[in-house]
């Protein structure tokens, strides 16, 4: 779901394999689409965990890694980045801008279809999904820091920790959720292709298994004794009713779990090309532009009107459609219908410089 950026040369495909896409690794663009279709699951079940067990079992089970993937993602294509000119207009014209088009936008939506004329439109309380891009834009800005520092991870964590005791932060920018996320890019920063080729062995993917099936009937236990907001990393320990060495335990437990269930994610996902590997460069257009419908149906209470959403028929149907609509929005279509607003070129914003213009074409 990242910002557009150069991948990396894939490795020459097997003869069982097709050819990846030039300049990019099917299996990166694999991972991003399957964890976007969950993102978008996990939006659709929210309505559905009130009252359904099982659903908010699934949501907390997702939730513990859905992001994470992503972020570490992020983390990995942000380890060439660093104040050249080029890159820091990519990182205006593909995060900066697209932030302020669709914190706008959301604000609009929800004075309209939520019948809230007086809601605000501030870019400095991002709404619903917008903090991604924020914390995109900060994390990356920070990335030259990460590089030079001995212990990166560790320190990651320490900032993650005292964050999520740290009430007085507020809500401005998210930046609750930017520091608590922050381990997951920083490692991602770190890791190398081999890293991801050990989560693929086979003795990982059979082990994801059992690890999987644990993690739902822990979740299906926890469902009505934990909050699912522990997940959201969006307050402090202090917020959420607790004490501050709860939220210290709590904070390395998740990113713990997180992990493992990560790891297990991407022991699943296909090194091959399939045919949703071209959706991977949609993601974040999929995130974005899915928000529409995922807030507009609380707004227009469908849930509340169509009781039998609330059936485990229904809360089926609901996974699949959340599947569909995302899986569209990814495609190339709606990419080119919508570039304006992701990826605007906005030559006219900037200084020409030759230098720039040259090292552009060559990495086209």
């Amino acid at each position: 779901m990242e910002a557009p950026a150069a991948q990396d040369t894939p490795a020459p495909a097997t003869a069982s394999e097709p050819a990846p896409r030039a300049g990019r690794d099917a299996f990166f663009d694999n991972a991003k689409y399957l964890a976007i279709v969950l993102v978008a699951m996990g939006h659709a079940w929210e309505p559905l965990t009130d009252g359904s067990r099982a659903a908010e079992a699934l949501y907390m089970t997702v939730y513990t890694f859905h992001m994470p993937a992503f972020i570490i993602i992020s983390g990995y294509f942000s380890r060439s980045f660093d104040m050249r000119k080029d890159r820091l207009q990519r990182l205006i014209t593909g995060v900066a801008v697209p932030y302020v088009i669709f914190e706008t936008a959301y604000a609009f939506f929800k004075r309209w279809a939520d019948n809230d004329p007086g809601h605000p439109i501030s870019l400095l309380d991002p709404w619903f999904l917008t903090w991604f891009l924020v914390a995109l834009f900060i994390w990356r800005l920070t990335t030259p820091l990460w590089k030079i520092v001995r212990w990166p991870i560790p320190l990651a964590v320490v900032i993650a920790v005292l964050a999520s005791v740290s009430p007085e932060i507020g809500d401005d920018l998210d930046l609750q959720r930017v520091l608590q996320f922050l381990p997951f890019f920083v490692l991602g920063l770190n890791l190398r292709p081999e890293h991801f080729r050990m989560a693929q062995r086979r003795s990982v993917r059979i082990a994801s298994v059992p690890i999987f099936a644990a993690a739902l009937v822990m979740a299906y236990w926890a469902a009505p004794r934990m909050s699912s907001a522990w997940f959201y990393h969006r307050d402090s320990a202090q917020e959420l009713g607790t004490t501050w060495w709860a939220g210290v335990i709590m904070t390395l437990a998740l990113f713990g779990c997180s992990l493992v269930m990560t790891a297990c994610f991407y022991s699943w996902v296909p090194r091959r090309t399939m045919w949703f590997t071209v959706l991977g460069a949609g993601t974040l257009y999929g995130y974005l532009l899915h928000g529409f419908l995922a807030k507009g149906s609380r707004f227009w209470g469908w849930f509340d009107d169509y009781k039998w959403l609330h059936s485990p028929l229904g809360e089926i149907a609901v996974t699949v459609i959340a599947a569909v609509v995302v899986t569209a929005l990814c495609t190339p279509p709606v990419q080119r219908a919508f570039r304006w607003a992701m990826e605007p070129k906005m030559a006219w914003a900037f200084k020409k410089d030759p230098a720039v213009t040259a090292r552009a074409r060559a990495e086209a």
